[in-house]
């Protein structure tokens, strides 16, 4: 039994058949017990009436069984006997003497048993000037209904129509059932034919959403993991054309001078030599920069912790960008909040995260402008901050900023040279240390980026 709807089917129809059931059984003997106190209840007075009227007649219970058999033509009839009946009934009650001593039931091996104290107490006393004369015990039961009797045919048709009833629950259950099955096993018959596509290579592919329960929550998730795949894809493929024409551009200079070299089409100078150890510099700083990112997002990039003050790892990021900050007029500002505590991080690579964001600030910032390095405590975190009043990012790209080879072309377009490694790179190394990092910016007016460490222990 593999298919998850007929399960669950047999499932709501077993429910249902049990339930049923159940419902039928209680029914049954609850109508049977009810209806047995009632048929009692409304002959009890008549009854105990008979008997006294007997005992002040004949002053014993002596020949009582005679009585109740002529008595069959009584108006009202015995027990509602509408005549001819009567043997299906006597057995319904038991007569005791004054001393509990069994003188009529509808057993007459019984005749002469001595009742208990337990059968005196739910019997009813039978009395004559306050003087208890017999007692009179009702024993209902509803296998006593012989069949053709009134009682038995109303109870026959109670228990009938209790049946039949059970039998609609359960066939409306199995019908609900198959319906409830084939609705909640629709979204995972299309799921599963969902993953089959994907398995295929047709990325992006969306389910059709039909509830807001954990089975829609589900097509959802399944949905966004989709687009998610075929942006993460793209991105890949992205990348992968980024490296190719990274990594071209210096081979092609470097192959052009070897093969010039080599036909003696190009004299071996010092500047010829400087040209190719400048793009064999970029081949490896690419290779440097794919090691790094891979290392880093394995969780295998080894870190050496150690404490260090805010105020030390923002003069050191300033200082080494201070000539090309000079070189294009960009001013460098340190604001460090009150009470900035220690962090404690890898010294090195933070400079480089750092400095990936310094450089990223200086190429974009124009003459004239400011880059500002700020600090301060939030949430019990040390929050470092970099913003620059450069050309700033687009609204549309900043999701993006951080994934590999990203470029917005129309916010900070990758310049001739560049990777595109160096943001995700440097989320990947923040948040290797714990920290997390996230960007605002403002077409036109700049752009902030904030790195969140905990504080130094």
């Amino acid at each position: 039994m593999r298919s998850i709807a007929l399960k669950l089917t047999l499932a709501f129809l077993l429910v249902g058949l049990t339930g049923a059931v159940i419902v039928a059984l209680v029914v049954r003997q609850r109508t049977r017990n009810e209806f047995d106190r009632f048929v009692l209840d409304q002959n009890q007075q008549f009854l105990v009436h008979e008997l006294i009227q007997y005992y002040r007649a004949h002053g014993n219970w002596e020949d009582i069984d005679k009585f109740f058999y002529a008595a069959r033509a009584a108006t009202p009839p015995l027990l509602g006997d509408p005549g001819g009946q009567w043997e299906a009934r006597r057995t319904l009650f038991t007569i005791a003497d004054d001393d509990g001593r069994v003188v009529f039931a509808g057993n007459s091996s019984q005749v002469g048993r001595q009742l208990s104290a337990k059968d005196l107490k739910s019997s009813t006393p039978l009395k004559i000037d306050d003087a208890t004369v017999g007692w009179l015990v009702f024993t209902p039961s509803i296998d006593r209904w012989r069949p053709g009797t009134p009682e038995a045919d109303f109870l026959l048709g109670v228990i009938n129509a209790t049946w039949i009833s059970a039998a609609i629950a359960t066939a409306i259950a199995l019908v609900l059932g198959s319906f409830l099955a084939y609705t909640m096993t629709r979204s995972l018959r299309e799921l599963t034919a969902a993953t089959h596509v994907l398995a295929e290579g047709q990325l992006g592919y969306q389910v059709k959403v039909h509830s807001k329960d954990e089975l829609g929550t589900l097509a959802l998730s399944f949905n966004k993991m989709s687009s998610e795949l075929a942006r993460a894809n793209e991105l890949r493929r992205q990348m992968t054309a980024d490296i190719a024409h990274d990594l071209r551009t210096p081979l092609s200079v470097i192959m052009g001078y070897t093969e010039a070299l080599n036909d003696q089409k190009l004299s071996p100078t010092p500047e010829t030599f400087a040209v190719m150890h400048t793009e064999a510099q970029h081949l490896s700083h690419l290779i440097d920069d794919l090691k790094t990112i891979s290392l880093a997002e394995a969780g295998e990039l080894p870190l050496m912790y150690q404490r260090i003050s805010v105020v030390v790892l923002f003069r050191r990021t300033a200082d080494a960008h201070r000539v090309k900050a000079d070189q294009g007029q960009v001013a460098i500002r340190i604001d460090i909040g009150p009470d900035v505590a220690d962090i404690n991080v890898d010294v090195e690579r933070m400079v480089q995260v750092l400095g990936n964001l310094m450089g990223n600030a200086l190429r974009y910032t124009p003459a004239g402008g400011e880059i500002r390095l700020s600090a301060q405590v939030e949430d019990g975190e040390v929050c470092l901050q970099v913003a620059d009043t450069g050309s700033g990012i687009a609204e549309e790209h900043l999701p993006y900023v951080f994934e590999r080879s990203y470029r917005g072309d129309k916010a900070r377009g990758g310049l001739e040279g560049e990777t595109g490694l160096g943001l995700a790179i440097a989320r990947s190394l923040v948040e290797a240390q714990g920290g997390s990092i996230a960007v605002q910016s403002e077409l036109g007016k700049g752009t902030q980026f904030t790195i969140c460490l905990p504080v130094a222990s």
